[in-house]
Order: structure tokens, then C-alpha cells, then sequence
């Protein structure tokens, strides 16, 4: 038998499970965590200067590389500010390990009435797949692996466990060998097969296909299925439509891409709906960013095949023909073993819609080279996009800001670009550029945001400092709420709380010991990237620029506005809509 501390023997699990890093804020009730981790080097503690950002960069370590990571919360307060970002690893379904602590045992569920008590697990409750109270150190084991494997299994998602104090620091015997366990003894790690039937289905329908529609979702990118993918999109002679949870699936350069993320991809993703016979979509859960005012794009009259991990993904919001309760690589592979004969694909299907692309591009080119006093948005997203160094990594923070880099930054390959669609969390990039930072140490992290979002979180500027963190991040700055002072001046012609001028941001970087330059000119981008990336240390552009609206607005708002007759009812009565790209 062997003696461990509660939280010794949570962190053994976390080792067996190879979680590479714990985030949070050092706490007095946390201390028996704390001496465990400071123990051992396998899991390494990152200290920030809130705790919501603990669990921002817990989801971004998952986004960027598929692994785990510990967000940490101390009790009462601790556990409630981990709530901000748990919010977003929730709804964009990024696996993560919450742990709080909690009053000791005697005074904590129910609570007694002392200073920070919080009914923790209650409180994460609707933000996690699963949660629990640890009551007995005995139980450590037990909890920590059934949080792994509540996370890790179906559709994705973050966990957490609260453990009071006295349970953190009380010893218990363990046989020797308790954590030798490997995970694929406790948990599944192989993704689950379609069944073959619907694998014949789903591919009589693509051989019948005349205008095949493929949508790449995030669960082509956890389950490694960007491969199967693109040959199956080319065997096809489809465009591809990726989600913005699937940035990369397919190479904005690729013959096949039309556009990312939906209704902002702009008029060839509308088309290429409005157009397609038969929809594949691929581990892809239909959100608002797929929707217009008439609901979810995938609509009554097309013949869809969806695969989801997920079965109550199957069927709500888009209907579907074909379902396969699957992972998405097993999937694809198993579709592309079956469809080995020539399709009936239109040949000039992806011509048409790529054509429609190259329109909205020439719009966006023009944009960009308007020359004017203050710089357009989306001359400085081309001046970022053209500057990006090959191998850098990018993170779109912001509301309308986010809509100018989806449309110019290039992506060339997945986990390389990353957006907060789920829960559009403002201020969620700083700490996802440090996640990504961490795990490719090499590499440039550029973070692109608004003003507006840069100050949710700019305290981590300390962070980044503290841990040698040299990420870059590039403030699109209208000193405004930009796009709610545009939707308070169109719907009722007022304006409120909306002005966040004379900020000097590049200062404020300074502040905290980083880099900081102001940039008022395109032409001023490159340089001003070059030496900040030079440096070595965190760094922050402050560019000046002007509120345009961006073309996608208009279809944006009327999703927002759509209502429930509008998802309802039936769209199109056609069986079979004419082909109009």
C-alpha cells in the first residue's frame, strides 16, 4: 500500500493521463494542490492574474494540439470567475478539467455560513458535461478518471470536480499499483464505427449526387479526419464549406475551399446551399453561424448525410437523410473504402460556386486598397495577412473584427487559426495566443482583436511577461463599440456608452513591461510586426482604424432577428431547388 494526500493522488492521474499543464491563481485552501504539483514536473503550473482565463487556455490547449489541460479555482470567488470561460469550452465543446476547492467537509454541502462559500458544483453545473464533489480522498482516483472519460467520451466537453479542503489535504492508502492504470483501461479511446448500413446509404446518395455540398465541422479536427476530408471533397468535385470551429480542414488555397464559418464566409457559401442536391456534413452541429433568417441553411429540401459523434446532434437543427452516430475519421474512411466508383457529379457544380467566391474576393481586394486618412478594417486584415509569417499561428478575437481576419487571413492547415464561435467570448484571445504559445514555443503567435475585447483581458499582459511568453497581438482599434454603435444608430437612432476613445493601448503594453508601438498607416503593418516579433517579448500594435461595416452584417442581423415560425416552417416546397449559384 502506498500514502497519499488527496491531491497527491489526483495529480498521479493527471500524469497518467499526460495533462501537460494546470492554470489558475495560487490560493490558500488550493496549498495542499499546490505542494503536490510543486513535487513533480510532469504537470506544470501556470500562474495568471484571473481565473477565467485558466480555463480559456485549458480549452485552447485542446483546440491546439488535442490534449488536456487543469484550470484551477480556489473557493467561493475562484470558482465563480472560472465560470467565463468554462462558458465557452462548453459550447465549443473543448475538453477540459475544472478543480475548486471548497470549505471543509464539516461546514460545505450544505454550507454553514461562512466567508466565500459558494455551492460550486451547482454553480459549473450547467456549463460542464459532468461535475462532482469529491467527499473522500479514497474516491480521487475513481472521480478523476470518470471526469476523463465523461469529457473525452461522445461529443467533447469540460468537466469538473470540487474538493473541499480538508479532502485535498487528508491522507488515504492505495494499493501500489492504483496508478498504473493506462487511460484506454478506464475510458474509451478509439472512436466509435458507423454502422454499415448507413454507410451504404450515405453512399448511394453521394454516387447519385449532382451538386455535392461537403460541411466540416470541429469534429473534424479532434477525431483527425482533415485527410479523409479533402479526398473524399475531391473525389467528389465538391466545395467545401468549414465551420469556424474547423479552420484549416481544407487549405484556404484549396480548389474546393468557398469560404469559412457560414453566413460570413460571404454570397458563395449562401449559394452553394441554396444550390446542393446532397449535403455531407461532418461532425458538425449546425449553430446559429449556419443559419439566416430562415433557420439552419441545411434545410427541408436537401438530401443531407450527417455524421456526429453526438446522437442528439443527429436531426436538430438540420434534418437529415443519412445519419451515422460516429466518429468523424472512422467515418470518412469507411466512406471513401465504399465509394470506388466514378460519381455523377455536374461538372461545372464547383466552377459556378467558385466563381461566386472570386466575385466576393474582388470586393474585399477593393476594400482593402482604399486609401484614407484612418485605415479601413480590411486594409489592415490584408496588411496582417500579408505580413503573417508562414508558420504563425493566429488567434480572431473580437466581434466585427473577427469577420474582417476570417475573410484575409490565409489558413493553410488545421489548428493554426482559431475563433470562439460557440459562446463569442469577448477577450478570450490573449489567453488562447499564451495556450498556443506554451505548446509551440517556436513558433509566432499573433492574436488579432478589437479594443473592445483587448480590454477584457489585457491583464494577462502581465502573465505573458511573467512567462516569457512573446505572443503579438494586433488591436484593430476604432476607439468604439463599433458594431452596437452602428445597431443602436440603425434601429433607434440613439447612441450609449458606446465611445472607448483615447486609449493608448501600445502604452499600456509598455506598462507592463512589454512591447508597444502605435501604427496609423497599411504600409506601417509589416515593419511594425517585424520588430515587435523581434523583441522577444510580449508585444502589442495598437493600429488605428475606422468602423466599416463589414458585408456580411446585414445577413448576420437577420439570422439574430430570425423567429420561431422561421425555423419551423417548411422553406422551400420544392423537392429539388434549381440550380442558381
Amino acid at each position: 500500500m502506498i500514502r497519499l494526500t488527496g491531491a497527491q493522488a489526483l495529480v498521479r492521474v493527471l500524469q497518467a493521463e499526460q495533462v501537460p499543464f494546470a492554470f489558475g491563481i495560487v490560493g490558500g485552501k488550493l496549498a495542499p494542490l499546490m505542494h503536490a504539483l510543486s513535487q513533480q514536473e510532469a504537470v506544470r503550473f501556470v500562474g495568471v492574474r484571473h481565473e477565467s482565463t485558466a480555463p480559456m487556455m485549458a480549452a485552447a490547449m485542446h483546440a491546439g494540439s488535442g490534449r488536456m489541460a487543469v484550470a484551477l479555482g480556489e473557493m467561493g470567488p475562484g470558482g465563480l470567475n472560472l465560470a467565463a470561460g468554462m462558458g465557452g469550452a462548453f459550447n465549443n465543446n473543448l475538453p477540459l478539467l475544472a478543480v475548486t476547492t471548497n470549505q471543509h467537509r464539516a461546514a460545505a454541502y450544505p454550507h454553514s455560513g461562512m466567508f466565500m462559500d459558494l455551492e460550486t458544483r451547482a454553480v459549473l453545473a450547467p456549463i460542464t458535461k459532468w461535475n462532482a464533489v469529491v467527499h473522500d480522498p479514497r474516491r480521487m482516483p475513481e472521480l478523476a478518471r470518470r471526469a476523463f472519460r465523461e469529457a473525452l467520451s461522445g461529443r467533447p466537453g469540460p468537466v469538473h470536480l470540487d474538493v473541499p479542503q480538508d479532502v485535498l489535504s487528508a491522507v488515504a492508502e492505495f494499493a501500489d499499483d492504483e496508478f498504473d492504470l493506462p487511460p484506454s483501461r478506464y475510458r474509451l479511446t478509439v472512436g466509435p464505427r458507423p454502422a454499415a448500413a448507413t454507410v451504404d446509404a450515405a453512399v448511394q446518395l453521394l454516387r447519385e449526387a449532382k451538386r455535392p455540398l461537403v460541411v466540416a465541422g470541429g469534429g473534424v479536427i479532434t477525431s483527425g479526419a482533415a485527410g479523409p476530408l479533402r479526398e473524399i471533397a475531391r473525389r467528389l468535385g465538391a466545395p467545401v464549406v468549414p465551420t469556424q470551429m474547423a479552420l484549416g480542414a481544407v487549405a484556404s488555397d484549396s480548389p474546393n475551399f468557398i469560404g469559412h464559418g457560414g453566413l460570413i464566409a460571404g454570397d458563395a457559401v449562401r449559394a452553394a446551399f441554396d444550390g446542393a442536391d446532397v449535403i455531407l456534413s461532418v461532425g458538425c452541429r449546425y449553430s446559429s453561424w449556419m443559419w439566416d433568417d430562415r433557420g439552419p441553411f441545411a434545410r427541408r429540401h436537401h438530401r443531407s448525410i450527417n455524421i456526429n459523434i453526438d446522437p442528439s446532434a443527429l436531426g436538430h437543427p438540420a434534418l437529415h437523410e443519412v445519419a451515422m452516430q460516429a466518429d468523424a475519421r472512422q467515418a470518412l474512411d469507411d466512406l471513401l473504402a465504399t465509394l470506388d466508383t466514378p460519381t455523377a457529379t455536374d461538372a461545372s457544380w464547383l466552377h459556378s460556386i467558385r466563381e461566386v467566391r472570386a466575385s466576393y474576393e474582388a470586393r474585399l481586394a477593393a476594400m482593402a486598397a482604399e486609401t484614407t486618412e484612418v485605415m479601413h478594417p480590411a486594409a489592415l486584415a490584408k496588411a496582417i495577412a500579408d505580413a503573417l509569417p508562414a508558420n504563425a499561428l493566429a488567434i480572431y478575437d473580437g466581434g466585427h473584427t473577427t469577420f474582417w481576419s476570417n475573410d484575409f487571413t490565409p489558413v493553410r492547415d488545421v489548428r493554426t487559426r482559431f475563433h470562439e464561435p460557440g459562446m463569442s467570448h469577448l477577450g478570450f484571445g490573449l489567453p488562447c495566443a499564451m495556450s498556443l504559445q506554451l505548446q509551440h514555443p517556436g513558433r509566432p503567435v499573433v492574436h488579432i482583436t478589437g479594443d473592445g475585447s483587448f480590454g477584457f483581458t489585457l491583464n494577462e499582459l502581465d502573465s505573458a511577461r511573467r512567462n516569457k511568453l512573446p505572443v503579438l497581438t494586433i488591436v484593430h482599434n476604432n476607439a468604439a463599440w463599433g458594431i452596437i454603435r452602428q445597431g443602436q444608430k440603425m434601429q433607434l437612432d440613439f447612441e450609449l456608452g458606446t465611445s472607448l476613445s483615447d486609449t493608448d493601448y501600445a502604452a499600456i503594453a509598455r506598462g507592463f513591461g512589454c512591447f508597444g508601438e502605435t501604427v496609423k498607416r497599411a504600409e506601417d503593418v509589416a515593419p511594425a510586426m517585424a520588430r515587435a516579433l523581434a523583441s522577444g517579448l510580449p508585444a502589442v500594435l495598437d493600429c488605428h482604424t475606422r468602423f466599416v461595416p463589414h458585408p456580411a452584417g446585414p445577413a448576420f442581423g437577420a439570422m439574430n432577428r430570425f423567429g420561431f415560425e422561421a425555423l419551423t416552417r417548411p422553406t422551400i416546397t420544392a423537392s429539388t431547388p434549381p440550380h442558381k449559384p
